[in-house]
């Protein structure tokens, strides 16, 4: 009797323990409705328009730049201000709502288009390419330090682009094989990152890579193929987990 009470207390202590610790999980945890994903639009004021067209119209290209690079720095509304308004007159296209953080690098701007409602982290660096094509779409979400090779690159409307990550949008042929690799032709290769896909913390995607609709990017993952929408997709390289769809 005295055995069969020590389970059922054992076994009583081993319950307690696990609900404490079920209690501690979920006081650890907190849900909240995103933030940025459902933003409202904020329209852009029309003087900071006729601001915008006063500068394009004033300075040249290279001044928009210098003036930008004076701006990029600083975290006061006013430099923020100064960022929306200078990368709307830099860019081929650049919507309402934009919001650039301080240190944001943008090589070849004018080959660039934003859609409304567009999160670029601190120091994030999108690198175009003089004849290249750059196309941001709405309600983007781009993470502080992301890199994007951005030569032939398109992220559809609510990309979320986890801190870190970073695509390649273009390879060396490494033919001759005798010459140095940096040396031979490079073959750029146009990358899709499709509707609300989100790719997660210091993920890779390679050139040529279509990533699907609403798929999923592990954190870290090295993308070296297409991924199919709905998708769940990690490791190195990385490789398909599950449909999301499914259960």
């Amino acid at each position: 009797m005295r055995d069969i009470l020590k389970r059922k207390s054992l076994k009583g202590n081993a319950e307690m323990a696990n609900l404490e610790r079920g209690v501690l999980i979920e006081a650890q945890m907190k849900n909240v409705v995103a933030s940025f994903g459902r933003r409202q639009l904020c329209q852009t004021p029309t003087w900071e328009i006729d601001l915008t067209s006063y500068l394009k119209g004033t300075l040249s290209h290279q001044e928009l730049l210098e003036t930008f690079a004076r701006f990029s720095t600083g975290e006061n509304a006013f430099e923020m201000m100064m960022r929306r308004v200078l990368v709307r007159a830099l860019c081929k296209q650049a919507g309402s709502d934009i919001q650039i953080g301080p240190s944001v690098v943008l090589k070849h701007p004018e080959t660039m288009s934003f859609g409304a409602c567009v999160f670029l982290g601190a120091q994030a660096m999108i690198q175009g390419r003089i004849d290249g094509t750059c196309d941001i779409g709405s309600h983007v979400w781009i993470g502080p330090q992301s890199y994007l090779d951005a030569r032939n690159l398109i992220l559809e409307d609510y990309v979320g682009w986890g801190p870190g990550a970073k695509v390649l949008g273009s390879v060396h042929s490494g033919v001759p094989v005798e010459e140095p690799v940096i040396t031979t032709d490079l073959m750029i290769k146009r990358v899709v990152i499709g509707f609300g896909a989100d790719i997660g913390m210091n993920a890779s995607i390679l050139p040529g890579v279509r990533i699907g609709a609403h798929a999923i990017v592990g954190a870290g993952a090295v993308v070296t193929h297409d991924v199919p929408p709905f998708s769940i997709v990690a490791g190195v390289p990385a490789r398909f987990i599950r449909d999301r769809r499914k259960p």
